[in-house]
């Protein structure tokens, strides 16, 4: 909701708290925020409670870094998800990487020559089914399963809508699977 000045009542609490240090102003920002923030984080992945610590982190920052705000470049609510945001990816790079334990492949695992064939034939049936889909199509589903690009760089880096890409990858599955449906494996 707007107010007559044109800032939003939560931009308006964060102006209060950054001029006055007013502690009812930020129990509203608190109470308003606090949800949406665990909410957000939760679908972030965070879990074991780390989401309600980042909340607490978060709103301290705003208290804390109230007299950085400018309600003229930002409203209150995308400046307070913003942190959210860069304190989320901090937590998530301050965890260890996992350390995944290498497996050892058994011996005589080696492809035999009907396995090779088999394979070789797969991929030429593969081929030929790409080369009779769409070209945009073929882009689409090369930049995401070869190239490992999430759908939204793709969008970003073509300049197309995300809803075109996934439109684009989903009609060109569809038909890769109606093309390759008769290779059942063995």
């Amino acid at each position: 909701m707007t107010t007559p000045d044109g800032f939003t009542e939560p931009t308006q609490w964060l102006i209060a708290v950054r001029d006055r240090r007013d502690r009812a102003a930020f129990a509203r920002l608190f109470d308003h925020f606090g949800p949406r923030l665990k909410a957000m984080l939760l679908r972030g992945g965070l879990r074991d409670g780390s989401a309600e610590d980042v909340v607490q982190d978060v709103m301290l920052a705003v208290w804390h870094k109230a007299a950085q705000f400018d309600p003229h470049r930002a409203e209150a609510s995308a400046w307070i998800y913003r942190i959210a945001r860069n304190r989320q990816i901090d937590l998530v790079r301050r965890r260890p990487a996992v350390v995944l334990e290498e497996l050892e492949e058994p011996p005589g695992n080696e492809p035999d020559a009907p396995q090779i064939l088999a394979l070789a034939q797969e991929a030429r049936h593969l081929r030929a089914a790409l080369d009779r889909l769409a070209p945009e199509q073929v882009q689409a589903i090369q930049k995401a399963y070869m190239e490992d690009m999430p759908h939204s760089e793709i969008s970003r880096t073509t300049g197309l809508p995300l809803g075109t890409i996934k439109s684009r990858i989903r009609l060109g599955l569809e038909r890769l699977r109606h093309e390759l449906k008769d290779l059942k494996p063995e």
